[in-house]
């Protein structure tokens, strides 16, 4: 199987639980890899024929500006967005990190990984 990799797409988001969070928002990073049979795009040359990764990058960033108090909910909501937009994916993963989170300690990120 074949896979299209969008990796360190960067946003400025306001998920969280925390009211601070929807106010002040913060960094976030989503990778995304889909598994699809691009061979006939390969092939011909032809972008047509396979994922582009510009409409995934295009995914992330819209998703990422609706609001959601649970990254993985987000996570899921993007997963299903390339699904639906792609006929041709056969199976998605999403990380969504999120940097410095506002918990008790020196935390680098946490992060949610979904894959359907």
């Amino acid at each position: 199987m074949n896979s299209i990799k969008v990796h360190g797409i960067r946003t400025f988001s306001y998920h969280g639980c925390l009211e601070e969070e929807k106010i002040i928002g913060g960094n976030y990073i989503v990778n995304v890899e889909v598994d699809c049979d691009f061979k006939t795009a390969a092939l011909e040359d032809d972008l047509s024929k396979t994922i582009d990764y510009v409409g995934i990058k295009e995914i992330v960033v819209s998703q990422m500006n609706i609001r959601s108090k649970l990254i993985e909910s987000v996570a899921y909501n993007i997963v299903n967005e390339i699904k639906d937009k792609f006929s041709t994916a056969d199976k998605c993963r999403v990380e969504i990190k999120k940097i410095n989170p506002p918990i008790d300690g020196d935390v680098d990120y946490v992060s949610v990984l979904v894959e359907e």
